[in-house]
């Protein structure tokens, strides 16, 4: 009880001087020394105090004489005085108040002195306010200009309004409801502590606080709003210290746009707009004091869910401004029937959005807005940002995706129930407890549409499990879903049949039924395996939706532009593009027999340092055209094109590369060393995407970008200039060949899985060494979509996606999905672009015989050459090949095929060279080429890096 007291007499201490010496209050005294010059500050400040409960009318004498006779009426209600000894307290009264001698002190200065300085040891800068712009909710637009999002910080949700904006009575409002003498007191005012205490003793319910508008800012931005006396003692002395650095208007400014009001508003302006679909400018005097009296508790007096308190607290709030003579409407004006309180003013329904798509897109609009607009903090103001989401298909991405990881970890053998996504239980026997008769609906129903399940960005179905199979046959596991439906449910997952129980909440997929068979939901798992995906638009660069992976909460790295993976054979094109440029046809042809290149650089080169490259199904030889090794991905293939396809070394040939991947802007800077060409070099996919958007643009670049524009109070600070960027070392022509190259890898190559979508799309499959990473990057005439699965690779180690589990098989069906969703909600499907006419004037195109191995049909193809000078086409089929080189290779081609199966088990062909980039082997089980980048200093390129 001792020291209870002390903290009373500490609290006292700081009390008397920010009320007596307000410009000169102690922060430390001396134990031993200053003992009565405490002594002398707590008579003083109870003298003031005395003189405030004179000017209330209200006998002090009387008031401690009903503490003696009933100390619950003093404490019943408030918890800093519960445990005190009221004998001791009127001893310590007698002492410092009425300085009358105690015979026996109850309480040691010196134990207050030590109390009071450790409590005021450390004190917030008060200076901190000068100026002070708090956080604010920024909101992001989608591509029609409609609100998508809101940005703000945890408990920072706000609209910042200067204060000469806020109407005379909606600020009366809130002086009366609060802090009547405002604007005459210095930051604590004595009298409301009074009044407050006097209304504690004379009703229970809800105690009155009695600290000033200066006070609860203070609480609120700087010490903190613990319930301890420490706080107290700090909150009263940098209150006063704060009334002696800012006016009274910037302290009520900060106050007004700081306070929490309910509905998910901090500030009044949002409050305004959340309750009443107005500007807080435009508040009536009932709207205004409705919002001022919520201060006291949003969620006590809460117009939603308590409307008489509310009524009572606005009843309050008008009858204070008209005593006080800052309104002159009537009490009685537009009472309530019955209750003699006042109506409340008409509300706007409010329910507070579930946004469930976009969390890593939005995470890169405040990215960009720093990097573009210097803005370091997209919540640091209110801003409105114009973004390039396009909504409808941001979800089908993001199921695409969700679908795509599950259904590869399903058919891999992968999958790894760990258990239920929630169970409410206890949320049940809640509404079963609390059951109104209005609500209809089952409790299970009711609980599974409030809950907010912690994957709240997944799109599939939640369901509760409401009932276990029993020893029956033809009993089943059933599951109630949001709609009402009790379906059953499959369950291939033996760890879920045992660890599910009944009201467990999991992730399905309804199948609807035909005719008589009723819908069924099949159980959906978490996966491990994550992914990227993105649409990029390709005359503009606007992401018109991006996917960084599985699911936000569970990771926010954002994958499509913020970590790097080996593209494998997705970079192939690039070389094509290269040996395109330097006047190959697509007849070319081109060896796909062994090859081993002189590591680079080195010039006491081993064995193991040679670089031999081998194709995805460990064939090779004979002789492709560049069509046939592009769209069969072969390796060797690839590789023989540093021979003289694009410069006269492979040294040359690997620079040209490097240099026109730069160009590009796929890498900022290219690593010399030949596995290169094969996609050894990680890549970020939206680099990726841009590159083969301008493949689909004839060689025009765009920068890919997520903000368009944004606003400050209505006033543009920053507005997207587009541009496309051109690679001026190809021309159009190269460019243009090369995209129907990328049409072929559909219509007979690793994406002939779609062939029938090849007249509209062109792309590439791209799978590295192990089959860690799987890639499938396509474009139409209008978007580039680009898609990356693997495992994450933070643990230092490169896990497989499993044998056959290439870009082909994996990444090409979350492709093809969310292509189906660009032509639902972004353009049309339609045939990819004749040559334009800068490219047309270049080449000279024919209907030619397919001699392709898979050809479906007896029809040939369009290939285009490129004319030279003269306006002919010349002839580079034997460029790379003799003539009788081609017939020796063909003859064992045909010798090998006739002898083979037509077809695979495996989703690729035997010309599918996956760029499963053999390195060699050193010997010692470890490839070559991680050595080669040690000995070079390159590191180990399959992990992520980051960027901000």
């Amino acid at each position: 009880m001792e020291g209870l007291l002390i903290k009373i007499l500490g609290t006292a201490l700081a009390f008397s001087q920010v009320t007596t010496t307000p410009q000169a209050v102690k922060t430390e005294f001396s134990r031993d020394r200053d003992q009565q010059q405490v002594a002398e500050l707590l008579h003083a400040g109870c003298t003031h105090m005395i003189k405030a409960f004179e000017i209330e009318n209200i006998n002090l004498d009387d008031l401690v004489d009903t503490a003696m006779d009933d100390p619950r009426a003093f404490g019943g209600q408030n918890n800093e005085f519960h445990g005190i000894n009221f004998a001791d307290l009127q001893t310590a009264y007698r002492q410092f108040c009425e300085h009358q001698p105690v015979e026996h002190p109850v309480v040691d200065l010196g134990d207050v002195i030590d109390f009071y300085n450790k409590a005021v040891s450390v004190l917030p800068d008060h200076n901190k306010l000068k100026g002070l712009k708090l956080p604010g909710e920024s909101i992001v637009l989608d591509i029609k200009g409609e609100r998508f999002a809101e940005m703000f910080e945890e408990n920072q949700r706000r609209v910042w309004i200067p204060l000469a904006e806020v109407p005379d009575h909606v600020r009366n409002a809130f002086i009366a409801a609060e802090d009547r003498r405002f604007y005459r007191h210095t930051g604590v005012d004595e009298r409301g502590l009074v009044r407050a205490l006097v209304s504690n003793l004379a009703q229970s319910g809800r105690p009155e606080g009695g600290s000033t508008i200066t006070q609860q800012l203070v609480k609120n931005l700087l010490v903190g709003d613990d319930r301890t006396y420490e706080r107290k003692i700090r909150e009263m002395i940098v209150a006063a210290r704060v009334e002696s650095t800012l006016t009274k208007d910037e302290i009520l400014e900060l106050y007004l746009n700081s306070i929490y009001l309910g509905r998910g508003a901090w500030g009044i302006e949002l409050a305004a707009r959340n309750y009443f679909g107005k500007s807080a400018r435009e508040l009536t005097l009932k709207e205004g004091a409705l919002l001022a009296g919520l201060t006291k508790g949003p969620n006590y007096f809460s117009p939603d869910r308590q409307p008489v308190r509310a009524q009572g607290r606005l009843s309050y709030v008008l009858a204070r401004m008209q005593e006080d003579g800052m309104s002159s409407a009537p009490q009685n004006e537009d009472r309530r029937s019955g209750t003699g309180l006042p109506s409340l003013p008409a509300m706007i329904p409010y329910q507070r959005p579930r946004r469930d798509i976009g969390f890593h897109f939005i995470d890169e609009v405040a990215r960009e807005a720093k990097s573009i607009a210097g803005i370091n903090a997209i919540t640091s103001d209110s801003y409105t940002i114009r973004s390039t989401i396009n909504p409808q298909l941001q979800r089908a991405v993001e199921e695409s995706l969700q679908e795509g990881l599950f259904r590869y970890e399903r058919g891999a053998g992968r999958l790894d129930f760990q258990g239920a996504e929630a169970n409410l239980g206890q949320a049940i026997e809640r509404i079963e407890a609390e059951k109104k008769s209005a609500d209809e609906r089952p409790s299970w129903q009711q609980a599974l549409i409030a809950a907010r399940l912690p994957l709240y960005d997944v799109h599939w179905n939640p369901a509760i499990v409401v009932e276990r199979p029993s020893g029956n046959s033809g009993h089943a596991w059933r599951v109630g879903v949001t709609d009402g439906r009790i379906v059953p449910l499959s369950l291939e997952s033996k760890a879920a049949q045992r660890k599910l129980k009944i009201h467990d909440v999991v992730w399905v997929h309804l199948t609807e039924g035909n005719g008589k068979a009723s819908a069924r939901a099949e159980l959906r798992v978490r996966p491990t395996v994550q992914g990227a995906a993105l649409v990029l638009e390709n005359k503009t660069g606007r992401i018109l939706a991006m996917t960084g992976g599985f699911s936000y909460p569970l990771s926010q790295l954002n994958r499509a532009t913020q970590a790097i993976r080996q593209p494998g054979s997705a970079i192939k094109p690039l070389t094509y593009l290269a040996a395109l440029g330097k006047g190959l046809q697509p007849n070319t042809l081109i060896s796909d027999g062994a090859i081993t290149l002189r590591p680079m650089g080195l010039q006491n080169a081993r064995e193991q340092d040679y670089w031999s490259p081998k194709n995805y199904d460990g064939r090779g030889g004979g002789i492709l055209t560049l069509r046939q090794a592009l769209e069969n991905s072969r390796n060797r293939a690839t590789a023989h094109l540093l021979e003289g396809g694009i410069e006269n070394k492979p040294e040359a040939s690997l620079n040209r590369i490097c240099d026109l991947a730069v160009e590009a802007q796929i890498y900022h800077e290219c690593l010399r060393f030949y596995p290169v060409v094969l996609g050894a070099q990680p890549v970020r996919p939206v680099d990726l995407a841009a590159f083969y958007a301008a493949i689909a643009n004839e060689g025009l670049r765009p920068s890919p970008y997520v903000v368009e524009s944004i606003e400050l109070d209505g006033k543009k600070i920053f507005q997207r200039q587009r541009k496309l960027s051109a690679i001026n070392s190809v021309d159009r022509a190269g460019f243009y060949q090369l995209k129907s190259l990328l049409q072929g890898v559909l219509a007979r190559g690793t994406a002939r899985s779609i062939a029938p979508l090849s007249p509209y799309v062109a792309g590439k499959t791209g799978t590295t060494e192990e089959e860690n990473d799987a890639w499938f990057v396509g474009f139409t005439n209008d978007v580039t979509v680009a898609v990356w699965l693997g495992y994450d690779n933070a643990d230092g180690q490169r896990r497989t996606l499993g044998s056959g589990s290439t870009g082909g098989s994996v990444a090409l069906p979350v492709f093809e999905s969310i292509i189906q969703a660009v032509w639902a909600y972004v353009a049309p499907k339609e045939a990819l672009a004749q040559p334009s006419p800068e490219a047309r004037q270049q080449l000279s195109c024919k209907n030619v015989e397919s001699k392709g191995r898979r050809r479906r049909s007896a029809e040939g193809l369009s290939e285009c050459f490129r004319l030279d000078e003269h306006g002919r086409v010349p002839d580079t089929r034997y460029r790379l090949v003799s003539r009788g080189h081609d017939r020796e290779d063909r003859d064992e081609s045909v010798t090998r095929k006739r002898t083979e199966p037509v077809e695979r088990s495996e989703p690729d062909s035997e010309f599918d060279g996956e760029s499963r980039a053999h390195w060699g082997d050193d010997g010692r089980g470890r490839p070559a080429l991680r050595e080669l980048q040690d000995r070079r200093g390159l590191g180990n390129p399959m992990y992520y890096w980051f960027r901000d």
